[in-house]
């Protein structure tokens, strides 16, 4: 299945719990579908695009980690939030093994399950198809070998688009220096230059066209973050 960064499936029997996370998650801005039992929520998983899904385990007609175990069985890398009264250590062990990107018991903290939802949505980049990666506002074209920000082109020479592209399949999380001369220029050891900085700071300047958020982070004596926002070790 293809997922698009727009949509986000909520699988939960509880009316009230269901409206509470749509409120949350319409507020930034996505659409939210509801579904309040095993077999509609599975059938809508498996029959539409989302970004995110949220299932809870103890639907009436079944187990949510099911819908994830048959998810995950056609190759769909959807992202999955489990989100349950069962919440004990084996139970989140159980739910994470089976294929779910994150577990959070029930009640939760609205603030908390905002904060999980948006880490998960910006730890990679969507699919949107084998050839087309998009972020945000960015949207990498593979094949073509092209970059925009919304309606803007961005000229990139090659190595800063196969430096894009490491980003972009490891958006969220910290890559050093030495993991970037190893995944971009292919080097196993230090050759003692800013290569990598240099290029860094020159794709992030042109991602930044005409005043749009940053999207490249520097850990000062860390590395880089590529997020839309600003990393927790950057926030006083």
């Amino acid at each position: 299945m293809v997922a698009t960064n727009t949509s986000v499936l909520i699988i939960e029997d509880d009316d009230r719990t269901a409206r509470q996370m749509q409120q949350i998650i319409q507020n930034d801005g996505y659409q939210v579908s509801i579904a309040s039992t095993f077999a509609t929520g599975l059938e809508a998983a498996k029959s539409s695009e989302f970004a995110l899904i949220l299932v809870d385990r103890t639907l009436p007609d079944g187990d949510g980690i099911e819908i994830i175990q048959q998810l995950r069985a056609t190759g769909d890398q959807v992202l999955i939030l489990i989100v349950s009264a069962l919440g004990r250590s084996q139970n989140r062990i159980e739910g994470l093994n089976e294929g779910a990107d994150d577990y959070l018991a029930k009640p939760f903290d609205p603030a908390e399950l905002r904060a999980r939802i948006k880490a998960l949505l910006r730890r990679r980049a969507v699919a949107i198809s084998s050839d087309v990666l998009i972020f945000g506002d960015l949207e990498i074209r593979k094949k073509a070998r092209t970059v925009h920000r919304g309606n803007h082109h961005i000229a990139i020479s090659p190595k800063e688009f196969e430096l894009l592209l490491v980003f972009a399949a490891h958006a969220g999380e910290m890559l050093t220096r030495k993991m970037l001369l190893e995944l971009v220029w292919n080097l196993h050891f230090d050759p003692q230059t800013n290569v990598v900085d240099v290029h860094v700071g020159r794709l992030r300047r042109k991602l930044e066209i005409e005043g749009r958020c940053q999207l490249i982070h520097t850990l000062r004596g860390k590395g880089y973050i590529f997020s839309e926002e600003v990393p927790l070790d950057m926030q006083d």
